[in-house]
């Protein structure tokens, strides 16, 4: 009886260990799906995700890829395109002296927004630029104008087969924090990719060229990594809000922290680029001290280093650094009311101010505080 009761467990046991073998070989024989499954239907798509599709169904023939091409740095057809290589900054630099971004067509006489920085090498060095549509066309672009204070530029499109359309326009006075922000751009030279995220922060402030800072600018974590520069930042309604211009990254992707211009800058600053090839900048006529001298020398404020004659400043008697002793003449602390600390706040002040409009500045001199009255006049980009 033993005996025959472990033969038994014996063979269950062996049974168990063959069935647990030829499990697999026996679900693939009965159940491998040799033919095509059939589709599942989903059902229609959520609210959120219909509004994001219809943005970027409205929005993408707008977005161009820009590529522009430094002179005597012609490329051979036979090399290959560099399409995912690291580029430096925000804007991405392609095999020998390419650099490639993203714009956006503001009218419909073909004028295309784009960052200064893509397009400057072409631009100082007499190369080429290139735009490919939407539609895969490619056509030839010449600058109309650009503002490096801005980190802007506009681009004329050569002949097209059909223009695409203008992008709806919003504006930059009414955003909140929290809401959704989307971005279109040619990452790494990838056509048209669609990122999304929330507009983090405003009022951030950027340092562009020439000097000066940008201020009321748009923070947003939508993913923006280089060949984005240029690129349009919308809202859930698919209207401009920004230009995204820079990227903070100590890798040099994406790290959530993006920077957009302002649209309504924007919207002020094209006018002026279509019409006269430059921006008209309201400024005062000084050119400010170093920052980094006025703080070990204890200033708080803004160093008056020159006057430009005949500017409002100089009319105004406003007195630079004398250039025989280096004594200091006015120290500019207030503008309109509010503590100036560094040329960026003054630089906001006048911005805000607008052209041939006043402004109030409280000024030291010989340690003695006075008022100053005059009207802001349009000024060379590397003045204020």
């Amino acid at each position: 009886m033993p005996d025959r009761f472990v033969r038994v467990a014996l063979g269950v046991t062996l049974g168990l260990l063959i069935a647990f073998v030829a499990q697999p070989y026996i679900l693939a024989f009965l159940f491998s799906a040799e033919a095509p499954r059939p589709v599942t239907a989903r059902g229609d798509l959520s609210a959120a995700e219909q509004t994001t599709v219809d943005l970027f169904a409205r929005a993408a023939p707008s977005v161009v890829h820009v590529f522009a091409q430094a002179a005597a740095q012609g490329r051979g057809l036979m090399e290959p395109d560099d399409e995912f290589g690291q580029g430096p900054g925000e804007g991405q630099q392609q095999g020998s002296g390419t650099q490639t971004g993203t714009g956006f067509v503001w009218d419909a006489a073909g004028h295309v927004v784009t960052n200064n920085h893509v397009v400057e090498a072409a631009t100082k060095g007499g190369g080429s630029i290139s735009v490919r549509l939407s539609s895969g066309e490619v056509v030839s672009a010449r600058v109309v104008g650009t503002a490096p204070s801005y980190d802007l530029a506009v681009l004329q499109l050569g002949r097209v087969a059909k223009m695409p359309p203008p992008i709806a326009v919003g504006t930059s006075a009414d955003l909140k924090v929290g809401q959704a922000a989307f971005a279109i751009g040619n990452p790494f030279g990838l056509d048209h990719t669609l990122t999304t995220g929330v507009i983090s922060a405003l009022q951030r402030r950027l340092p562009t060229q020439e000097g000066r800072e940008l201020s009321g600018v748009i923070q947003t974590d939508a993913a923006i990594n280089p060949g984005n520069s240029g690129g349009p930042l919308l809202d859930s309604a698919g209207r401009l809000i920004g230009v995204n211009t820079a990227i903070f990254s100590p890798s040099g992707a994406s790290a959530g922290i993006g920077f957009a211009v302002p649209v309504d800058v924007v919207n002020r600053v094209i006018p002026d680029l279509i019409r006269n090839g430059r921006v008209r900048n309201p400024g005062i006529g000084i050119i400010a001290g170093q920052e980094a001298t006025a703080a070990r020398l204890g200033i708080d404020g803004v160093v008056v280093l020159r006057v430009l004659p005949g500017s409002p400043a100089a009319q105004a008697g406003l007195r630079g650094v004398d250039p025989r002793t280096g004594e200091i003449g006015d120290v500019i602390v207030g503008a309109n009311g509010r503590p100036v600390h560094r040329l960026s706040d003054l630089t906001a002040v006048v911005e805000e101010t607008g052209l041939d409009r006043p402004v109030t500045l409280l000024v030291e001199r010989d340690g003695r505080m006075r008022t100053v009255r005059l009207n802001t006049a349009d000024v060379a980009q590397t003045r204020l």
